[in-house]
């Protein structure tokens, strides 16, 4: 019996396929070694330089995010074959503008968004899903726009609505308390900031939902390229922040869907990747300081 559905890929071990091993064990086609052996193989799939964690999924629920910066094109070029050969929504985060522009000729349908240096893939045959859950994301100044925007292109990956709130900084708080009655309807919030870091605490003083601060590395000297930001953030006062590392907006709105996409286990309608959209310079547009930037 041949346990490797094809070369290089060893696919996710689905219900079916493993009833289909565990008959084989049962009425002798199949030795116990084998059988065992068809739980490791399933869950990666190897070649090069490069091992996928294709049993991502059904442990976490939702594929493996490839991480671009320093990924040779032809890598990534290898991989996004791979997830499509599998029919699986990808992800990559910190992608370089040449490598998107090979991925984009090669996927119609893929999103690539400049500002937060992502890239995006869904199977052409997903069903347009609604989004479920909504997370805001609350960015403190213009300059924390690319984490800001990794986070809202990790959200629409995972499925869950986010709006993206700009400019909305300590330094003028009546920008912030125009648009508390909205961060208090999201099921979490994704709050960007540099600098001192103290947006993340003055909004976690007005809402009760979860709130995960992100610090950017914005500032000048002392900020320590956000080092000041996350100290700030850790030892935020308010109870319901927690803190992920710098810049990382992925971690961050990661985090932030897996809440609240959390709140509707079982709701038919959570979609583990993102339908995407044209390539393109797309991305979240936003000149005012108050006004929200709805993804639905």
């Amino acid at each position: 019996m041949n346990l490797r559905p094809a070369a290089h890929y060893y696919g996710g071990m689905d219900d079916q396929r493993l009833r289909q091993y565990a008959r084989d064990w049962l009425e002798g086609r199949l030795s116990r070694e084998a059988f065992v052996e068809c739980f490791r193989e399933a869950a990666i799939a190897s070649w090069s330089s490069v091992t996928l964690d294709t049993d991502r999924q059904s442990r976490c629920g939702f594929p493996e995010v490839v991480y671009g910066e320093g990924k040779p094109v032809e890598a990534l070029v290898e991989i996004a074959d791979h997830f499509r050969t599998r029919q699986t929504g990808l992800l990559i985060t910190r992608i370089a503008p040449d490598a998107a522009e090979t991925l984009c000729e090669r996927f119609a349908t893929s999103h690539y968004n400049p500002v937060a240096r992502t890239w995006r893939w869904a199977p052409e045959s997903e069903k347009v899903r609604s989004p479920v859950g909504r997370v805001a994301v609350v960015s403190a100044g213009t300059t924390d726009r690319a984490v800001a925007e990794e986070a809202v292109e990790t959200l629409h990956w995972m499925g869950v609505g986010v709006t993206l709130f700009q400019d909305v900084g300590v330094a003028g708080p009546h920008r912030l308390l125009a648009i508390v009655p909205q961060l208090r309807q999201a099921d979490a919030l994704v709050v960007v900031a540099g600098m001192e870091g103290a947006l993340p605490s003055v909004v976690g003083g007005h809402v009760a939902v979860p709130v995960v601060a992100v610090p950017t590395s914005v500032g000048y000297g002392a900020a320590f390229e956000g080092v000041a930001a996350l100290l700030g953030m850790l030892n935020s006062c308010a109870s319901n922040v927690t803190v992920v590392n710098i810049d990382a907006g992925f971690k961050g709105g990661y985090v932030a869907g897996l809440i609240a996409s959390r709140r509707y286990a079982g709701d038919p309608r959570i979609s583990k990747s993102a339908t995407s959209t044209g390539c393109g310079s797309a991305g979240v547009s936003q000149d005012s300081d108050q006004k929200a930037d709805a993804h639905d």
